[in-house]
């Protein structure tokens, strides 16, 4: 069976769907992705079976409300499009607004994409061992270290103690980063990697196991071939 990229769509939207009315059936408030998913494909069917566009979008503005939605769902679904195929052929059909309000409060602090946090202070990092070097920047533009890169197969312009820094990455929070300018010294905190230790991809230094010694020295004999400062 050959699909075409709108076929393959269309399923996807069934199933996931399919799968939002499994949750309502158990009572569970749909997420985002879910609330729209169902949404679209009551609006699809209805255009096959031949309602008119006014009707479709009549129908749709009261399938949900913010009660069978999680907290904070109903505001960020400001649209809903869908392309249709009705019996004089294909148009898209949006409704506004789709989901209206419940009966249930709505507490007060609740928007869109809110991070609600424990109380108190959090400690990065806890328990890590820490290893603090200086780098210096010896090429001639910024150079910018995300946090989950492990820091021996940076950049090979920047200048730095780089056995120390074997099977570690910056000690910052995760999707954070230093950015190092030339010709400048900064100190930075390296915390050993963790999980399984496996580090592939990056700069292809490294190809395998942190504590594997055989995957060590080969990782500083291609540092050394690729001009790596620190070596």
């Amino acid at each position: 069976m050959n699909l075409a990229p709108t076929e393959v769509e269309r399923l996807t939207i069934f199933m996931a769907a399919e799968h939002a009315r499994r949750l309502r059936g158990h009572g569970i408030k749909l997420s985002h992705p879910e609330a729209i998913a169902l949404i679209a494909d009551e609006m699809l069917l209805a255009a096959r079976k031949g309602m008119t566009y006014e009707a479709i979008v009549e129908m749709a503005g009261q399938m949900l409300t913010a009660d069978d939605v999680e907290p904070g769902v109903a505001p960020m679904v400001d649209m809903i499009s869908v392309e249709a195929n009705f019996t004089e052929g294909t148009k898209m059909v949006i409704v506004f607004n789709p989901i209206g309000p419940g009966e249930e409060a709505q507490a007060d602090s609740e928007e869109p994409g809110e991070i609600i946090t424990l109380d108190g202070e959090i400690e990065l990092n806890a328990g890590r061992e820490q290893t603090m070097i200086d780098v210096i920047n010896t090429g001639d533009r910024d150079i910018q270290v995300r946090s989950h890169t492990h820091f021996f197969e940076v950049n090979p312009a920047l200048d730095f103690d780089r056995a120390r820094a074997f099977g570690k990455r910056l000690d910052v929070l995760s999707g954070g980063g230093v950015r190092f300018e030339p010709g400048l010294r900064k100190r930075v905190t390296l915390i050993p990697m963790a999980g399984d230790r496996i580090v592939r991809g990056q700069s292809g230094l490294t190809e395998g196991r942190l504590d594997d010694d055989t995957v060590r020295e080969a990782a500083f004999a291609a540092a050394r071939a690729g001009g790596y400062r620190g070596i």
